[in-house]
């Protein structure tokens, strides 16, 4: 073997040119010059053997340098892995081929040589298969690192809302391949326990359904910008549901990219709703009074308690009962009979209820101003339900 393998060597030159018609032959990629030139394709032939045939001719110092250099050039071009190794296992027959062929003209005594030692060969294939093999992966996992930081930059853009030199919402909405106008929603994701990913398997539904996405992974969270088409967000909210791991915000539906900042800080808060180590769903309503709510939080509790301090240090029951009066009382547009129906009691029993809210809040709600407080101050107990904890005594500042 050591002694045909060295004189092949001498003649790889010659033997690249049949080699190369045979792999472009019976693989149809390596027709395609686009991808794979045939200069390229022969000198990479050319170095592959140089190494098969030195390691075969017993020269232990011959490294695998060639396959490793393939499979990360051939994951560059795309090239299919089965594909790249239908070519190296052709090769490898190629070159056993000659080694026979060689054998064959110099006596019975090296082909039964040759034989014996024919595992040589396969076990050295084996070898390079497995350096172009872990090479190509290696290649392809550092490409699509690089992608994913490319394109979790690309969306910062827009989640992080416009500075000075960074991407249009325009720009971003074409190099995610995704439109700048239509129906969108912002998702965060928590990420729980040893899990690595907070929404397993979603993208696969997402493209059953025909929903485009980009997502950021933080540690703790996975963001996601959604772009519905037709899509009913109810269905697409639904198919996020089923493989929630923990928490998930929704932003409200809105339909130009650049509302994808404001639709993260929506979709933040939302988050927040949900009590810790549940899992579900939470949404905010799309309403103008949220965006001043949500924008700073600590004025927000000021707020809530410069409204509800009387309510908010009643007992838990007197709390909870007056919250819901009033939450009712509103949604019915001040009219006791159907806070009475929402509430399941009589509406006798809404009109002492809300006498006693009044004292509590210190006037009457009759003052528009006194409504429109306390219509704000429900809605900010709905998005940061914990401002509507029981209070102590003590007066707020």
């Amino acid at each position: 073997m050591a002694k045909l393998a060295a004189e092949l060597l001498g003649q790889v030159d010659q033997l690249a040119d049949p080699l190369v018609s045979l792999i472009s032959g019976q693989i149809e990629i390596y027709r395609v010059e686009s991808i794979v030139d045939r200069a390229e394709l022969r000198a990479s032939l050319i170095i592959n053997m140089n190494q098969i045939l030195a390691r075969l001719s017993g020269d232990q110092d011959a490294d695998f340098s060639a396959p490793r250099h393939i499979g990360r050039t051939r994951a560059v071009q795309d090239m299919p892995l089965p594909e790249v190794l239908r070519a190296y296992r052709l090769g490898f027959a190629f070159v056993w081929e000659r080694l026979l062929a060689a054998a064959r003209d110099s006596g019975q005594k090296s082909v039964d040589a040759l034989l014996d030692t024919a595992t040589t060969i396969w076990e050295l294939a084996d070898d390079f298969s497995l350096a172009l093999t872990e090479s190509y992966r290696e290649a392809m996992s550092e490409r699509m690192i690089a992608a994913d930081r490319r394109r979790s930059g690309i969306i910062s853009a827009i989640l992080d809302g416009p500075t000075s030199g960074s991407l249009s919402a325009w720009e971003v909405a074409k190099l995610l391949d995704l439109p700048y106008e239509g129906t969108f929603l912002v998702l965060v994701a928590e990420v729980t326990g040893s899990h690595s990913s907070a929404l397993p398997r979603l993208e696969d539904r997402l493209r059953q359904l025909d929903v485009g996405s980009a997502w950021r992974s933080r540690p703790q969270h996975e963001i996601g910008v959604l772009s519905l088409g037709r899509r009913d967000p109810a269905e697409v909210l639904a198919s996020v549901e089923q493989v929630a791991l923990g928490r998930v915000g929704a932003s409200p539906v809105f339909h130009r990219l650049d509302g994808a900042a404001r639709g993260l800080r929506l979709a933040q808060v939302a988050l927040e709703t949900l009590s810790p180590g549940t899992t579900g769903i939470g949404r905010l309503d799309d309403d103008p009074h949220i965006d001043l709510l949500v924008r700073d939080r600590e004025t927000t509790r000021r707020f809530v308690l410069r409204v509800l301090s009387g309510v908010l240090a009643a007992p838990d029951h007197e709390r909870a009962t007056q919250l819901a009066t009033a939450t009712a009382w509103i949604a019915s547009r001040g009219s006791a009979v159907g806070a009475s129906q929402l509430l399941y009691c009589h509406e006798n029993t809404v009109r002492h209820r809300i006498r006693r809210l009044e004292e509590h809040l210190g006037g009457s709600l009759d003052d528009p101003r006194m409504l429109s407080d306390l219509t704000i101050a429900l809605q900010a107990i709905r998005v940061f339900p914990e401002f509507g904890n029981q209070l102590g005594t003590s007066s707020p500042t």
